[in-house]
């Protein structure tokens, strides 16, 4: 499996809150700026071995752009991360393929560990 991780945030405070985190623990990263772009991304780069994806972003939002890319059957693991709770948007996302969910603010400690393990 690939170290690539592929980040989806509007945020980029947090993608680099979250690079620094991931970087740091050998992991290379590419950043995209909403579900549009980190869907193109994930269709055209097939060596991204993990998504990391918030949920609320303009144009298309997180849950949005895992259904659109699973739709079109790419399998690579996503992990939301969030600050939602919602118990409807995290059902929505585990039926989308979500493979976890981690609210922010986030402890990078166990990012990086749900990392490692989603890309073994």
């Amino acid at each position: 499996m690939s170290k690539k991780i592929l980040i989806v945030d509007d945020s980029a405070t947090v993608r680099q809150q979250v690079s620094m985190a991931l970087s740091g623990a050998g992991f290379a990263i590419l950043e995209a700026v909403d579900g549009v772009d980190g869907a193109s991304k994930l269709t055209s780069d097939g060596s991204i071995g993990l998504v990391i994806c918030d949920v609320n972003m303009p144009r298309m939002n997180g849950l949005e752009m895992l259904e659109k890319v699973r739709g079109e059957g790419v399998g690579v693991p996503v992990l939301m991360l969030t600050t939602e709770g919602d118990p409807a948007l995290v059902a929505r996302a585990k039926s989308a393929g979500a493979k976890g969910w981690i609210v922010k603010p986030f402890n990078p400690v166990a990012l990086v560990a749900a990392a490692k393990k989603l890309c073994a």
